[in-house]
C-alpha cells in the first residue's frame, strides 16, 4: 500500500455530527416501497449494503412528506407514523451491524409527482392511468406536452410545510442522524426559486427574495422541529441550465440565507427543472458550482456529479472545492467503492469485522482495527 496522508479519508463534522471520513453516499432513489410509502425488505438489503461501505455518511433516498409529493407510486414516505414504524424497523437492523451516520432527505414532487417509476418510462401518470394531480407554485406545466398543475393557495402552502415539519419528527423519532431537504432536480422547493416555474404575483413569486421565501420557512420550519443537536441542511440545482432560469449567482444568495439560518451544509447539484436544459456532461462537472458556493459562504459543502474516482475524490477536498463528495450512481455499481478509494489513497477505512479477511494483498491495513487469527 503506498504511503499517504489522504484528505478525503480525514475526519469532518456537520454541526454536532462527527463524520468519519468525506464520502457521503448520496440519495438515491429505488422505487420500492410497498405503495404506501412503506420501506420493504429491499431497503434493508440495499441500506444495509452501503452502511457497511465504510462511506462517512449515507443519506436515504427522497422520502415524499405527503402522498402527493411522492414521484411516483413506489416511493418511500414519512407522511405516516406507519411509514415511521417500517423504515424504523429497517434501520434498527442497519444500526446492529453499522455505526454510519444516516442521514435522510425530505422532500415533496411538485409538478414532477405522479410519475411511472423509471423501467416502465418514467412519464407523467394520468389520472386515468392511476396517477394523481400535481400541485407546484404556479399552473405552469413541466413540458408542453403535460397539463399543468394546480397552483398552490396560501392553505397549501401552510399543508406542505407542516408536512415536512411532521415527516421530520418522524425522522427524529426513528434515530435519524441528520436531515437534507430537497431543493434540488426541479421538485417543489427547487419550483419555487425557479423564475421558469414560479410566476406567482403574490408574497412566494416575482423577486428573488419573494421565490427563495417558501423554501425559506421550510427550512426554518424543519429546523425548529428537528434536534437542535442534529444537522439540517439542504440540496439544491445551482442552475437550470436554461436562459432566464435559476442560475449560480442566484444559488450564492440563497445559500448565504440559508447560512444566516443555521443552515449546517449545502448539497449542490444541478438542473432536472426543465426539458429545455442544455449542458455538457463530463467528469466532475457540476463540481465548480460547489465550489464557487463554498468560496461565497464558507458553509460545509457536498460537491456530486460524475466523481467515479478516487483520486478525483481526493483533488476536490484537498483542493478546498467542497468539504465532502457525494456519490450514488457508482455506489450502485461498486457498493464497496469506499474501500478500494482507501486503498488506492493509502488510507484506512472502517469495514465489518466478518469482512475483514477480504483486504487484497499489500493492502493488510487497510481496515481499521482489523485483527486476524485463525488454528
Amino acid at each position: 500500500m503506498p504511503d499517504s496522508s489522504s484528505t478525503l479519508f480525514t475526519p469532518f463534522s456537520l454541526g454536532k455530527l462527527s463524520l468519519p471520513n468525506r464520502i457521503v453516499i448520496a440519495p438515491m432513489c429505488q422505487y420500492s416501497a410497498d405503495g404506501d410509502g412503506n420501506a420493504t425488505d429491499w431497503h434493508l438489503i440495499h441500506l444495509g449494503s452501503l452502511a457497511l461501505s465504510g462511506a462517512g455518511m449515507l443519506i436515504i433516498e427522497a422520502t415524499a412528506v405527503s402522498p402527493e409529493g411522492r414521484i411516483t407510486h413506489d416511493c418511500l414516505g414519512l407522511w405516516s407514523d406507519a411509514n415511521a414504524a417500517a423504515l424504523g424497523q429497517v434501520l434498527d437492523s442497519v444500526r446492529h451491524h453499522s455505526s454510519m451516520p444516516l442521514a435522510i432527505q425530505l422532500a415533496h414532487a411538485g409538478r414532477k409527482a405522479s410519475s411511472a417509476v423509471p423501467w416502465a418510462g418514467g412519464q407523467l401518470l394520468s389520472v386515468e392511468d392511476g396517477g394523481w394531480p400535481c400541485v407546484a407554485p404556479s399552473a405552469v406545466a413541466y413540458s408542453d406536452a403535460e397539463p399543468a398543475p394546480t397552483a398552490l393557495d396560501a392553505a397549501g402552502l401552510v399543508r406542505i410545510r407542516d408536512a415536512f415539519v411532521a415527516a421530520a419528527r418522524r425522522a427524529a423519532r426513528i434515530g435519524i442522524d441528520c436531515v437534507e431537504l430537497h431543493g434540488a432536480h426541479g421538485y417543489l422547493l427547487h419550483e419555487f426559486l425557479s423564475p421558469l416555474s414560479n410566476i406567482r404575483d403574490d408574497a412566494y413569486g416575482g423577486s428573488l427574495e419573494n421565490r427563495m421565501r417558501f423554501p425559506l420557512e421550510v427550512f426554518d420550519a424543519v429546523r425548529a422541529a428537528f434536534p437542535a443537536d442534529r444537522p439540517v441542511g439542504m440540496r439544491i440545482s445551482a442552475t437550470d441550465w436554461v436562459e432566464g432560469g435559476w442560475d449560480l449567482e442566484q444559488s450564492v444568495s440563497f445559500a448565504q440565507a440559508l447560512k444566516a439560518r443555521g443552515c449546517d451544509f449545502i448539497h449542490v447539484s444541478t438542473g432536472g427543472l426543465s426539458p429545455l436544459q442544455k449542458f455538457a456532461v463530463a467528469p466532475g462537472f457540476q463540481v465548480p458550482f460547489a465550489e464557487r458556493i463554498r468560496a461565497a459562504t464558507g458553509m460545509p459543502t457536498i460537491a456530486v456529479g460524475l466523481v467515479t474516482e478516487a483520486e478525483q475524490a481526493e483533488e476536490i477536498v484537498a483542493k478546498g472545492q467542497a468539504d465532502l463528495v457525494g456519490v450514488a450512481r457508482v455506489m450502485m455499481y461498486d457498493p464497496h467503492w469506499p474501500w478500494h478509494a482507501a486503498a488506492r489513497l493509502g488510507a484506512k477505512v472502517n469495514a465489518p469485522r466478518q469482512y475483514w479477511r477480504s483486504a487484497p494483498r499489500g493492502a493488510g491495513d487497510l481496515f481499521t482495527g482489523a485483527k486476524i487469527g485463525m488454528r
